[in-house]
């Protein structure tokens, strides 16, 4: 089934079995599925670390593959940080949130292609998204992107996100939490 020229509010209206594993992207459904279990042990772990910081100094809300509209695009990054002043905007109701997370992290799976990972990062950071992190396993790498800079790291370099002080890890540990 191809589906093609949907808005924001078509693709909130999908039955639940359609939309799973799906984003939409330029008024298409993309397929997201294959997430392997290291992937989701890296999100999982991840994300528990990171809310624990932001719950301690009242950042806000730490949550995984929540989608978000970005200008017309639902994502859901792996781990998304919404700021203290966004939760009272947040709708429980609805699929996609229509705001935009302080923090976004995107895990490459196996079956992920880096352009698209690189194109929604770029997206998530023209639409507001302050800081945008893209980790990549296989080469033990990841990209950090910010207003100030946009840097490629490697296993030995500091994974501290700007939003969340306080966590400081290797890329290579973060890599390894599986």
């Amino acid at each position: 089934m191809v589906i093609d020229g949907l808005t924001i509010e078509d693709y909130e209206a999908l039955p639940g079995a359609l939309a799973v594993n799906h984003e939409l992207e330029e008024g298409k459904l993309v397929d997201v599925s294959g997430n392997t279990l290291g992937h989701n042990r890296i999100r999982d772990l991840l994300s528990r670390l990171l809310d624990f910081a932001a719950q301690r100094s009242s950042l806000g809300m730490v949550v995984t593959e929540q989608e978000f509209d970005f200008d017309g695009n639902a994502h859901a990054p792996d781990i998304s940080l919404i700021s203290q002043c966004d939760l009272p905007k947040r709708d429980r109701k609805k699929r996609v949130q229509r705001l935009i997370p302080k923090l976004a992290i995107e895990i490459a799976s196996e079956n992920d292609r880096v352009d698209r990972l690189m194109r929604k990062a770029v997206r998530y950071r023209s639409c507001g998204t302050q800081e945008v992190w893209l980790l990549l396993p296989e080469t033990r790498q990841a990209l950090h992107m910010t207003p100030s800079r946009q840097v490629l790291l490697n296993a030995g370099d500091r994974f501290e996100p700007e939003s969340v002080p306080g966590v400081s890890l290797t890329i290579g540990e973060v890599l390894d939490l599986d």
